[in-house]
């Protein structure tokens, strides 16, 4: 709370003068304190938020880079059907021409 006082007196030789006082009980410094916790708890947060994100796109990738091994490794083996088959249909004709 702020409080403006003002007190006037009078001299012998009967000129007056006045005094301007403001007064206040210092709560401009708790919200300014206020304030900075607030700035700080926040900053943490953003900081916070950014590691959980950055860590959950590592996951993404690691889940992709798993996936795309898992296709490579199917690629290959329907190769390696593909090739089996094709030496059992040659295996087959051989038979059947001798």
């Amino acid at each position: 709370m702020t409080e403006e006082r003002i007190t006037e007196t009078t001299d012998r030789a009967g000129n007056t003068h006045t005094t301007h006082t403001v007064v206040t009980d210092g709560e401009g410094r708790k919200s300014s304190g206020t304030s900075w916790g607030l700035l700080i708890i926040l900053a943490v947060v953003a900081i916070a938020a950014v590691l959980i994100f950055s860590q959950m796109s590592g996951a993404e990738v690691a889940k992709d880079n798993a996936v795309a091994g898992a296709a490579d490794q199917v690629g290959e083996a329907a190769g390696q059907v593909g090739d089996a088959a094709q030496n059992a249909g040659n295996a087959v004709q051989d038979a059947v021409e001798n």
